[in-house]
Parts: structure tokens; sequence; C-alpha cells
């Protein structure tokens, strides 16, 4: 079968890439690049604990090293701490890291990917979709017919395969604007990110009020400074003048050493595509969704699509046509998004109206604080991982359900689990393989060798449930989990969110979870699909 074609070569891209070679399945990635990276120390990213997790897992790189975790967030007014948040095992923190370090860490790991190539200086032009298959054309030195299953477009804000597919992008232009420093110095808090709005000093030139600082590695900090409305022109001299009079605010008066090492302004747009879907086309990433303002992560909502997509992409390109699943992929991440953009829109009015609310609401100032802390730090309705509980994959009336801490579609919670060969790895660890995860939960197990519970009690006849799946699964055992009482059984999709918990072995429960979560039965569709062509 043709490899999946892959448009564009950013972190959203090359992650699905890997992704999907981790599933066996080949890709041909159309870099329109020269296949590295402009190191740009103000571009970078914020992922939440388990997006860090998944690069981690996919790069095999302790990204830890190469980016920061924060050891705190602190939220100031004038010169009032609003709030603070200590980072520890119950509240992880987020990592912050350099865009370019990140995609150097995916493409190193792609460079030892015998299942993807990288076609570089490749810039799409063309593309052409039958029932069989896509066919893409590239111009460049050595622009040339490509030949794919699948294509995903993953090719940003300007998307050629959006273009070409004719696919509405409305949304929102210019929502916020952030003049962004990135510079070495020395802060008087260590490795705490700070959300500093009114400060008491004053700001020359346009300005809205709001500064925050990220820390990076080596001393290095990202500066970004919330423009007003419109095009105000930000020069070279006034973003100069701007990082002095802030280090001197947060310095007591004098502006500390620093060495700056790059600028830039930095645009925040709200678009979603109409479909993210075309028959064999799919869209990810920036080319379907822009979102950012008030904290949200972009990017971390990208790396969720195409982890989302790739296992879907994977059940499709190894057992034939899977419409419904295949469908799943933008109704549940395009609901997702929706709902965070809606989020945002519907807070902006409040903190970036000035008066209003503000002026007459007691203790507006602390709410308006505790919504952008959501948002930055991936908490509440603006920042949490989307839960996909209205999935068309989701099973419908198990009498043996029952309720965990974690509600059927949110993400699961990384617990330590036995593996099949005995081993204690972490649940996380077991994801992006395409196989699905059955977990029980089984108190008492993680002190005592495998061989002399494996075949004992409930076991053997979960063993046996889990072999007759529909679909692959992996069977783990946890000594606990949030919520879960003593025999609890989990279902875990490949992309790590709750299918459901049934309360004990339940076979005929476990398979019609396992084969809704594939959306259906693969055999019957895939006829279906043969007989009716490509949608």
């Amino acid at each position: 079968m043709d490899p999946v074609i892959i448009v564009g070569a950013g972190p959203v891209g090359l992650t699905l890439a890997l992704a999907l070679a981790r599933q066996e399945v080949p890709c041909v990635v159309l870099d329109e690049g020269p296949g590295k990276d402009e190191p740009r120390a103000a571009r970078t990213v914020v992922l939440r604990e388990d997006t860090a997790a998944l690069m981690e897992r996919l790069t095999g790189m302790p990204l830890a090293r190469a980016g920061a975790h924060w050891a705190g967030w602190r939220s100031m007014r004038r010169k009032q701490v609003m709030r603070e948040v200590v980072f520890d095992d119950t509240e992880p923190a987020p990592l912050h890291i350099a865009q370019h370090v990140l995609t150097g860490a995916l493409r190193a790991a792609l460079a030892g990917e015998r299942l993807v190539k990288i076609a570089v200086e490749s810039r799409l032009d063309g593309l052409e979709q039958e029932p069989s298959g896509v066919t893409a054309h590239t111009r460049g030195p050595k622009g040339t017919w490509w030949r794919g299953s699948y294509l995903v477009g993953c090719d940003g804000p300007r998307s050629t395969v959006r273009k070409i597919q004719d696919i509405r992008f409305p949304g929102r232009t210019a929502v916020e604007r952030h003049a962004v420093a990135a510079l070495r110095t020395e802060l008087p808090w260590y490795d705490e990110a700070l959300l500093h709005r009114l400060p008491p000093w004053r700001m020359s030139g346009p300005s809205a009020g709001e500064v925050t600082a990220r820390p990076l590695p080596d001393g290095v900090w990202r500066l970004d400074w919330l423009l007003p409305p419109g095009k105000d022109l930000v020069t070279p001299e006034l973003l100069l003048t701007r990082i002095r009079e802030t280090l001197a605010g947060w310095a007591g008066g004098t502006t500390p050493p620093y060495e700056l090492l790059d600028t830039g302004v930095h645009t925040v747009h709200h678009r979603l595509a109409r479909r993210w879907r075309a028959d064999r086309v799919f869209l990810a990433g920036d080319a379907a969704h822009l979102l950012g303002a008030l904290g949200t992560h972009g990017l971390d909502e990208g790396l969720r699509d195409a982890d989302n997509l790739a296992w879907k992409l994977a059940l499709a390109w190894h057992h034939g046509p899977h419409e419904s699943l295949l469908d799943s992929y933008q109704t549940e991440r395009r609901a997702v998004v929706a709902a965070r953009l809606r989020a945002a829109d519907q807070a902006l009015p409040l903190l970036r109206g000035g008066g209003g609310l503000r002026a007459v609401v007691p203790g507006a100032s602390r709410g308006h604080d505790a919504l952008l802390t959501e948002g930055h730090l991936g908490h509440g309705q603006l920042g949490a991982p989307g839960s996909y509980a209205d999935s068309p994959l989701a099973p419908r009336h198990l009498e043996g359900e029952v309720p965990v801490d974690t509600p059927p579609g949110a993400p699961v919670t990384d617990v330590r689990v036995t593996a099949e060969d005995g081993t204690f790895v972490r649940l996380r660890d077991r994801l992006g393989r395409g196989a699905l995860l059955v977990v029980l939960i089984a108190p008492g197990t993680g002190v005592w060798e495998r061989k002399h519970w494996v075949s004992a009690g409930i076991m053997p006849q979960l063993a046996a449930a889990v072999t007759a799946l529909p679909h692959p699964a992996e069977l783990l055992v946890a000594e606990s989990y949030p919520g879960a009482a003593a025999h609890t059984v989990l279902l875990v999709r490949p992309d790590g969110h709750l299918v459901t918990a049934l309360g004990g072995v339940r076979p005929a429960d476990l398979y019609a979870a396992a084969e809704a979560t594939v959306g259906g039965p693969v055999k019957a569709e895939a006829e279906a699909g043969a007989s009716a062509g490509s949608r």
C-alpha cells in the first residue's frame, strides 16, 4: 500500500510521521525548506505535561534537559501577588522549550526511521484524489509526483492543502499582539514564570499593561508585552526601552545586566477550518486551527491532532477503509478546539475591556487572573486537555460500567503498571503503538512476581477476553488507579483517552467497548467502502 503523504515539516508534521512509523506505516514528508530550522530563541512553545511526555516517548530524548520545567507560577496585579502555584507531583509543571530545539529532536529521531522519507525543497503545488489514493505534485529542484494512500496537510496557517481543497478558514484576525524578547539575565525570582498585569511603572510607547516572563534553560527568559489593539509599529528602539523599564521595575529601579538574544512580534489569530477531512485528505495543526490568546497553547493542540489521527490512519492503512473511525478525527478534535476558541472569545471582552464589569463587580480582578492562569497553565476551559466524551467512538449502554476519577473520554492518569513480560513501566509508555490497553486494577500485585498471580483469580478469564477482542490489545496490571476499586478493568485508547471502566471481568461489555472504539466492525465497513468507493 502507498505511504501516507505529510505536507509540512514543522513539529506537527514530524510528530505525525514519527507516530505513524511507530505503528509500521510508511510516510513521505514534503518539506519546502532545506531540512533544518533557523534557531530563534524568541520562538518558544509551552507543552502541557502529557504532551511533553508524548514528545519524549516519540523522540526518545529527555526534553526536560533541553527545555525548562518551571518551579512555579506567580501572577501579580500592580504590586500585589494575586496567585502563586508551586509545581510538584500533584501539579505537574508545563515544559517551556524553544521550537527549533523541539523540531531538531523530532528530526534526529526521524533520521533513523526506515519508514519515513523527508523530501526537502519540495513545495506542494498540486493535488488529486481518486478512490484508491492521492497524488501530489511538488515544485522545486526535485519537483515530481508523489503517490500516497492518504495525505495530511500540516503546512501551517497559509496551508496550500486547505486552499487546494477549497476549505474555508473563518475566524478573527489579530485577536492579540505581543512584543517578544528573549534575553539572558538574572531576575529577582528563580525558575518561576510570571504574569504581571498593570505593573506600577510607566511603560514607553503603546502598552496594554501586561507582561509575561517565562524561564528557559541557561538563564534565558522569554518576555511578552501585550500590545493594545491596532497596528502601532514596534521599533527596535522602543523594544529596548521596554526591556530596560521592565527589568528595572522588577529589580527595584536599576536595570540589571542582560544579553539580548532575539526579538519579534507575535500576532494571535483565531480561526477554525470548516472541515478537517476531505475524503483521503486531512488537516492538522495550524492548517486546521489557529488559537493562542490568553495563554492557550496552539502547538500543544496541533500535537494532540497528530496523536489522535495517527492511530486511526494506521488502523485504516493496515486493515482497509474504515470511514467512521477516520471521520471521528474531525468530530473529536474540531469540537475540542472549537470549545477552546469559544471560551477564549467569551473571556476576551472581560479581560481586555478596560472598565465595565471589572469596575463594578467585587473580586472581578481576581477572577480575571484565575482565567488567565488557567490558560497559561493548562487548566479549565481555556487550557485543560480536551475530552472526547461525546465522540462517535464512545460505547453506549454498558451494564458493567463503573465510575473512576477519570471521566470517559478524558486522558488517563499516568500510573505504574506491570507489562505482559513482568516489567514495571509507566502507563504512558505503552501508548502510541496502535493497540488498545486493558488495565486491571489489582492491589497487592506489585509486591509479587508476575508468575505467582498471572494464572490466579480473574486473570485467566480477563486474558481470554482480551485475546478475543476485535482489535489487538495489551493487558496491563496496576496496583491502583485514582477512584478505582479492586478488580476494575479500564479500556484505554492508543492515544491515552479512557474508553470505559468496568466493574470486574465482563467479556461482552469489553468486546462492545473495543468494537465501538475502532468505529464498529472493521470487516463490514471495509466491504462497504470497497463497494461504494471513497466518499
